[in-house]
């Protein structure tokens, strides 16, 4: 296996968290583990998703539904501020070079 995952057991062991937890991310949609075998896989491209879903799960006692919700709304906001940069840099062909 390629070093650019984490196991899962391994990374629930060592966070102290359910690995059921990660499995209902990945059938939610909002992670995707790759499963070789009896082992699941978590790409490190991921990992900061993760530990926000598990700060919302444990910390904040989030539900599954809440979180999908959250991810939703953050994409949507990121697209959002993209778009409104893409249009700053639009708009900025039609300032004037020198204002004073």
């Amino acid at each position: 296996m390629d070093t650019d995952y984490i196991i899962v057991r391994e990374y629930c062991q060592k966070c102290h968290i359910d690995p059921e937890f990660i499995l209902l991310l990945d059938e939610g949609g909002l992670i995707d583990l790759d499963v070789k075998g009896d082992e699941s896989y978590l790409p490190l491209s991921q990992l900061r998703d993760v530990e926000q879903y598990t700060r919302m799960y444990y910390d904040l006692s989030i539900n599954m539904e809440g979180i999908d919700a959250i991810h939703h709304l953050l994409k949507r906001i990121e697209s959002m501020q993209e778009e409104i940069s893409h249009l700053k840099q639009r708009l900025r062909l039609y300032e004037p070079d020198d204002l004073f």
